[in-house]
């Protein structure tokens, strides 16, 4: 195995969000910086993601005279995710996004003019601090490898890229000296940063650590849980499968798991007053269809058999309302009814039932009992927005496939995001920080927005400044 006779003062294994960053203000710090990147190109998820942050207390914020802090941003996280977030990392996160936020503006993040907003398909703020940039999470790696470059040409970071990191070299007593990669290339470091994105790339792996097949192929390629085996091997170990969550459906293409994404249907009932009806397998109704709360939503669906729903309606509501997916017109949505295996319309609920595989019984009594409901204004599940009855043949279906195409599980670390063992003693030379943390210690159980990306960039930052040891 090839050697170079230079340590490293930190090797980054994943030159996406947070490893970038991470390079860029440890080589600020004074060290010499080896990243590592499997791709053949620099930023990660961010080359395929939106990439919205969040962020109180801003400059941009300020400008724009709303009135926002650290404090008030950490009680929403703690409100929607219901306290369920890593304290640690979360508060962590939270407290310092400010100032990276306001780094990426200084250094040419195109934010949006209309940012910052409360929402956008997660459960809101109540205050507006989750921004964007027009080319999403592009606009973000832009600024990063920017930042890279100048530091590269300046001599203090050194850029692999087609570089996978294959083990990691460990003393006697677990200590991380180094770098195994490529295919006989060996690199000493003071430490190592494991932020090689998460699992969602490995329908394998998204699999054996959730227990649940990966529905959707929308995830960044390269995010095939390259570091978690690297973690876990050194001695650390994964947790956070018990706050899995779906969203609440995307229209796929096929059975044929991971499958390419078709479309969204709008199910936010604020954006599109909801006309039409959800059922499970079974036939029946899990949520009022106009909740307003899509974490509450999200968490029904979870509930039902193999994360599965359909939007059932009738020809009158097809009619008069405003096409179901999202940017589709009229035509588009009778085109999909004609060939598309997700979208189904029968002269029947009877045979409705049939196409889809719905249970017939129980499609045909739940809509039935929604007639009821509907005629006399009271709905069983509470819902209060029913303009029509589903009475008028043709019927229609539309199948959505609760997915997720982040990483819940993550590496254990401490508060200093040290890769840690099962008896929490950190294994010395070995950090861990971005999606690799997994989604469920920054958002809990629940999807709280902008608290993927900007945790990484904000751990990079920290990291880069003052956590890693060398």
């Amino acid at each position: 195995m090839s050697s170079t006779n230079q340590t490293w003062d930190a090797i980054i294994v994943g030159g996406g969000t947070c490893g970038l960053t991470a390079a860029t203000f440890a080589a600020r710090r004074g060290a010499k910086v080896l990243v590592l990147e499997a791709a053949d190109e620099l930023g990660g998820t961010l080359l395929v993601g939106h990439g919205q942050v969040s962020a109180a207390g801003t400059k941009l914020q300020a400008q724009k005279g709303i009135h926002d802090t650290p404090e008030m941003h950490w009680e929403e996280v703690l409100r929607i995710s219901k306290g369920t977030v890593d304290h640690d990392l979360a508060r962590m996160a939270v407290f310092n996004a400010a100032a990276t936020f306001d780094w990426l503006v200084d250094h040419g993040y195109d934010v949006l003019p209309f940012c910052p907003v409360a929402s956008y398909y997660h459960e809101p703020y109540r205050a507006p601090r989750y921004y964007w940039g027009k080319d999403w999470g592009r606009s973000i790696a832009k600024v990063l490898v920017a930042e890279v470059d100048k530091e590269q040409a300046a001599g203090r970071i050194a850029v692999k890229t087609s570089m996978p990191v294959t083990g990691l070299l460990q003393q006697p007593d677990g200590a991380v000296t180094g770098v195994t990669a490529g295919t006989d290339r060996r690199f000493v470091g003071k430490s190592v940063l494991l932020s090689a994105g998460g699992y969602a790339g490995s329908p394998d792996m998204f699999r054996e650590v959730t227990g649940i097949p990966l529905f959707a192929k929308m995830a960044y390629r390269h995010n095939v849980g390259v570091g978690y085996r690297l973690g876990v091997a050194a001695g650390g170990y994964l947790r956070g499968r018990e706050k899995y969550l779906c969203n609440f459906g995307f229209i796929l293409e096929s059975d044929a798991f991971p499958s390419p994404f078709t479309g969204r249907c709008n199910t936010y009932p604020e954006d599109r007053p909801i006309a039409e009806i959800y059922v499970n397998s079974r036939g029946q109704r899990f949520i009022r269809e106009d909740e307003p709360s899509v974490d509450m939503r999200e968490h029904a669906l979870m509930k039902q058999p193999d994360l599965r729903y359909w939007i059932v309606f009738d020809q009158a509501m097809f009619d008069q309302f405003p096409p179901m997916v999202v940017d589709w017109t009229k035509e588009q949505m009778i085109a999909a009814f004609a060939n598309h295996k997700m979208f189904y319309r029968a002269n029947s609920v009877e045979e409705l039932a049939a196409r889809t595989g719905i249970d017939a019984k129980g499609l045909a009594a739940t809509i039935s009992a929604y007639n009821r409901s509907q005629a006399g204004g009271c709905d069983v599940l509470g819902r209060t927005h029913m303009p029509r009855p589903i009475a008028s043949a043709p019927y229609y279906a539309i199948r959505n496939q609760g997915c997720s195409v982040t990483s819940t599980v993550g590496l254990a670390v401490d508060a200093n995001l040290r890769v840690v063992r099962r008896d929490g003693r950190p294994i010395p030379g070995l950090y861990a920080a971005g999606e690799i943390l997994g989604a469920g210690q920054l958002q809990g159980d629940s999807f709280v927005g902008g608290m993927m990306a900007m945790p990484a960039l904000t751990f990079g930052k920290l990291l880069g400044e003052r956590l890693l040891a060398f």
